[in-house]
């Protein structure tokens, strides 16, 4: 990475990191709300490993794309965070195929790859195999659900845990590998964090795919576990947005109950962080927080027909920032707070079934 100087005393390193700053709030409100609270040395790893992965999601959410295409780029992408794909020819072949089913911003970043991947390889050896480490499973995993994806759904719990664990769980755990790198008080609790990583980002991502049901079988697809269901009586096959069928929020509601556990398992997570980390933990708190109350609205409508009737207010977000940030340091504090915000959610029995 060149260490030159403008006229105005940046480097050149220093004009990228602005423009991932920038393109961060493009891309994704809630990470570029989050992200600024780490602390400087993991934030602008954690901001460029965050890109890595959106890129990732670009080339399967381009609708435009065949299942081949999407396999090629993807395994193209891999090759780039590898170094060995040029990230000029790679950001020129996908950037000419992409249509308006992806957003301005993300087109914007596929123009802009080699500004990323010059950050990337300003990052030290360890950071860098955290990150495509990440990027290879995902990658992975986003061809072999994308291509097997429909509107009858996934198999069962356990291809919905692998699922999860493709597109969000890695993710957990590159974070833990960033948080462990960073501090050697949190590398002595490294392997109970890990234990917990890949749960924390399914929780995440359970919610999200509670939330965004209608938006993905808009793209044809359906990511609930079929078996699910059908234990309940009700086949996804014959889903239609507004209705609450019984069976059908039997079905929910166990997931709901699953995905609760998840987020319980993200509480303990972020309580192993030292509480002088302040910034460590609001970047957990904030999107725990944010997913707690929305796995609470998915709950209490159980007929929702889009994402944005179960998503949070603006004044909601910015409750549980102030709360979250106020208690950040007090673990008996967050414990409490958790068990309100989770209060009369459904819970999963020992034997598999929902608590009363």
């Amino acid at each position: 990475m060149s260490k030159l100087k403008t006229a105005t005393g940046e480097t050149a390193l220093e004009r990228d990191l602005a423009y991932q700053a920038e393109i961060l709030q493009g891309v994704s409100r809630t990470f570029a709300l989050t992200i600024p609270q780490l602390p400087p040395p993991l934030r602008d790893a954690v901001g460029n490993a965050y890109l890595l992965c959106r890129i990732a999601d670009t080339i399967e959410d381009e609708a435009a794309l065949s299942a081949g295409q999407k396999r090629e780029f993807s395994e193209r992408w891999v090759g780039v965070v590898e170094g060995g794909e040029p990230a000029g020819a790679f950001a020129q072949d996908l950037g000419a195929l992409l249509t308006r089913s992806t957003t301005e911003a993300e087109r914007e970043l596929i123009d802009n790859v080699g500004r990323v991947m010059r950050i990337t390889d300003s990052f030290s050896a360890p950071q860098r195999r955290a990150m495509l480490r990440c990027v290879r499973i995902m990658t992975h995993g986003m061809v072999e659900f994308q291509e097997g994806a429909s509107l009858e759904g996934l198999n069962d719990l356990q291809q919905l845990d692998r699922y999860c664990y493709h597109v969000a769980g890695v993710v957990g755990e590159m974070l833990t590998e960033l948080f462990c790198d960073y501090s050697e008080e949190i590398d002595a609790r490294r392997e109970e964090l890990f234990a917990l990583s890949a749960s924390y980002g399914q929780g995440l991502q359970m919610t999200n795919i509670l939330k965004d049901i209608w938006e993905d079988r808009s793209r044809g697809a359906c990511w609930l576990p079929r078996s699910v269901f059908l234990a309940a009586g009700f086949d996804l096959r014959s889903l239609a947005p507004g209705q609450a069928d019984p069976g059908f929020v039997e079905g929910l509601n166990r997931l709901i109950a699953i995905a609760g556990q998840h987020l319980s398992n993200a509480l303990r997570y972020i309580l192993l962080i030292p509480a002088h980390e302040t910034g460590i933990r609001r970047f957990c708190l904030w999107a725990l927080g944010m997913a707690v109350l929305t796995l609470r609205r998915t709950y209490t409508t159980p007929a929702f027909g889009s994402g944005q009737e179960v998503k949070i207010s603006r004044r909601a977000v910015k409750a549980v920032v102030v709360t979250t940030s106020a208690l950040a340091r007090s673990d008996a504090a967050l414990k409490l707070l958790f068990t309100g915000l989770g209060r009369g959610l459904p819970r999963v029995r020992e034997a598999g079934g929902l608590a009363a």
